[in-house]
């Protein structure tokens, strides 16, 4: 029989005197004993470097990766079990999902075995633990009789018919006929079955979409007749928005004949609220297909979302393709055990990853242009950029030594801005980036840099010197000896880090600039005013009010408080839900009835573009908590970035949104 085991976690937090203790429990299913051996374990939550493991000894930790071993000499036999006690975390566990989602073996000669891994039990908590998307029962009687969401500007329709079986589109004109074909083939890969859209011959209702000047760029109307409907705007966008409203309207009064109507005059009017309506998806945490992120553009577009931010780097992996620089992903695009990336955030021994090749960048660029979506690529830097430094390491200042921490436990993970060969590779990557997305916006990231990155570094402690003077240098010099290696804090605007980051994001803007292009960043790339106003916007994304702050300051902002608009952010705060929880939690209902323009003046509000979700990925290994953490929270968003503060309803949106599609399974009958 070959060997096996089987692994199981458990948390207890701290209370009454006693330390908080993450324990790991491997048990020996197979018939034969086991000595010099390893475990293996990942998943969201952090063993700090420095602590107590009690019954075992800490091998390697790498962020979220930890190897352990027993105790010298420690026999595992058949049917027994090995509990070792981790005391002291640098991310602890709030969720049933922040535990171990993956462990293995490594036994003696060098091979591994991968464990099945049971959820992480909570002292106390024996609640079933949630997965996919919380129910939203149609109800009999809803507030509105038409199914639309985000809700429109003006809904003034009159009369009902049975719903026809389908609408028979026929465009005037090029925008119409794009529109028209964007619009059949979106809703033939979102219900498929329903022919939403069919000819006369199968009683398909005649919708005329045509040109109307004067509209706003994505405005629309929607005339309704007894035996025809007609779809108007100015642009290509207003029209396909259009028919996705029209088409949403004939889904419900098909499905739920008895709450939806499907009107026989009257018109929409309607038009968003924001020019900014964006989702965001985090690929390097865990990797999503192409037909994932396609199934994901098409959600947006039945949303009317029309940003798509893709956020294609991070410290766990490097997704897309350079020619330049093959090892991006023949190295940083991979976790495994033995890889220079190891296993990470539920990824196991074997090899595991991928990366978006330029051909399949190009046809989901190409999709989203169909679907009215502009695709932002984001490579983050100079932070955040461990993936690529194992992947290329000679970009890393050979004078350089010790080592600091960022606050998700990577050594070292800072591109050097005083390292000259840097940036002919940034040069590099942004040139054949920008070729990939022709929209002409590179999103630099620029967050989370830690308070004492290239604080070995000779050549950065000279830049600061040069920047700001001697003794800024010795504070920064001090900066390793007061944070050591545990896992460190972020760079604050005015520390020394930030000047010298502050430069490098100055030299890449400006090469962004140069190239004709628009700089995105995360509030972090507004620390020193280093990128021009009038060529970038910023994401605030720590709290609510750095977004009116910056607005004040003259920059363009798009909001996405992690406090409501993170979607890893649990739904609540019980233990079964699963999610992060750093920065709280916010149900759907918090979520739509967040205001983006609260707190701002009316000088603010000119700077404000819009709203985004961010879809943050360390915990979606599982999609049905992919599922359970975007759905509805994405629609809420939605609607909050095209609706009217005035004209939304939680009452309206909670009656409605059952009717909306979801990425990977069906509305649960929680």
């Amino acid at each position: 029989m070959p060997l096996s085991f089987s692994l199981v976690t458990t948390w207890t937090p701290a209370a009454d005197g006693e330390p908080l203790g993450y324990g790991i429990e491997l048990t020996n299913t197979g018939d034969e004993p086991v000595s010099d051996f390893q475990l293996g374990f990942s998943g969201p939550a952090r063993v700090d470097p420095h602590a107590t493991l009690e019954n075992g000894r800490l091998i390697k930790r790498l962020s979220n990766h930890t190897l352990i071993a027993p105790p010298e000499g420690f026999v595992l036999q058949p049917g027994q079990t090995w509990t070792s006690i981790a005391r002291g975390l640098s991310y602890g566990l709030r969720h049933w999902s922040d535990g171990a989602n993956t462990g293995y073996v490594v036994l003696k000669d060098g091979s591994t075995v991968s464990l099945p891994t049971a959820p992480t039990k909570g002292k106390g908590h024996n609640s079933p633990l949630l997965k996919g998307t919380v129910k939203f029962p149609i109800p009999a009687k809803a507030p509105v009789p038409v199914s639309i969401i985000p809700w429109p500007k003006s809904v003034a329709t009159t009369g009902a018919r049975t719903a026809p079986p389908g609408l028979d589109l026929k465009p005037e004109g090029t925008d119409a006929g794009r529109a028209a074909a964007a619009f059949a083939a979106l809703v033939d890969d979102l219900f498929a079955v329903e022919g939403l859209v069919r000819p006369a011959s199968e009683a398909g209702l005649p919708v005329a979409i045509r040109y109307q000047d004067g509209l706003a760029a994505e405005a629309y109307e929607v005339a309704f007749a007894d035996d025809s409907v007609v779809v108007s705007a100015t642009t290509r966008q207003g029209m396909f928005y259009g028919l996705v409203t029209l088409g949403q309207i004939l889904r419900g009064a098909r499905q739920y004949p008895q709450t939806f109507i499907f009107p026989t005059g009257g018109t929409i009017t309607d038009e968003p609220g924001f020019t900014y309506r964006g989702c965001h998806l985090d690929v390097a945490r865990q990797f999503y297909s192409g037909a994932e992120v396609s199934r994901l553009l098409k959600l947006m577009a039945w949303n009317k979302l029309n940003k798509f931010h893709w956020h294609l780097s991070e410290d766990e992996a490097w997704r897309v393709e350079i020619d330049a620089y093959p090892q991006l992903t023949e190295i940083g695009a991979w976790r495994g055990h033995g890889k220079a990336l190891p296993p990470l955030l539920g990824s196991g021994p074997q090899p595991t990853g991928g990366y978006y090749s330029k051909n399949v960048i190009r046809q989901i660029v190409a999709l989203a242009d169909t679907l009215a979506i502009t695709v932002i690529p984001e490579i983050d830097m100079p932070g955040h950029f461990y993936a690529a430094l194992q992947a290329l390491p000679h970009l890393r200042d050979p004078a350089e030594t010790g080592e600091y921490q960022s606050v998700q436990g990577f050594p070292n993970n800072s591109l050097n801005p005083a390292y000259e060969p840097v940036y002919e590779f940034v040069q590099t990557v942004v040139d054949e980036v920008l070729e990939l997305f022709p929209a002409g916006i590179f999103h630099v990231g620029a967050d989370e840099v830690p308070l004492a990155a290239w604080s070995g570094s000779p050549l950065a402690l000279d830049m600061i010197e040069k920047l700001a003077g001697p003794q800024m240098r010795k504070k920064h010099e001090a900066q390793f000896n007061q944070l050591g290696n545990h896992d460190g804090a972020d760079e604050i605007e005015g520390s020394p880090t930030a000047l010298i980051q502050a430069a490098f994001i100055r030299r890449v803007h400006d090469y962004i600039s140069s190239k004709g292009a628009i700089t995105g960043g995360w509030e972090e790339a507004a620390h020193g005013d280093a990128v021009d106003k009038d060529k970038s916007f910023v994401i605030g994304w720590r709290n609510v009010e750095i977004n009116a702050a910056l607005a004040e300051r003259g920059f363009d902002i798009v909001v996405s408080p992690g406090q409501r608009y993170y979607l890893d952010m649990a739904n609540g705060v019980a233990w079964a839900e699963p999610g992060a929880g750093w920065a709280g939690w916010s149900g759907p209902q918090e979520t739509y009835e967040f205001e983006a323009r609260t707190g701002f003046s009316e000088n603010g509000l000119e700077h404000l573009l819009g709203v985004q979700a961010c879809i943050w990925s360390e915990s979606m290994t599982d999609r049905a908590i992919f599922d359970r953490l975007v759905f509805p929270r994405l629609s809420a968003i939605a609607e909050a970035g095209w609706t009217l503060p005035e004209r939304k309803s939680w009452d309206r949106f909670k009656a409605l949104v059952g009717t909306m599609p979801i990425m990977y399974g069906n509305w649960s009958a929680e």
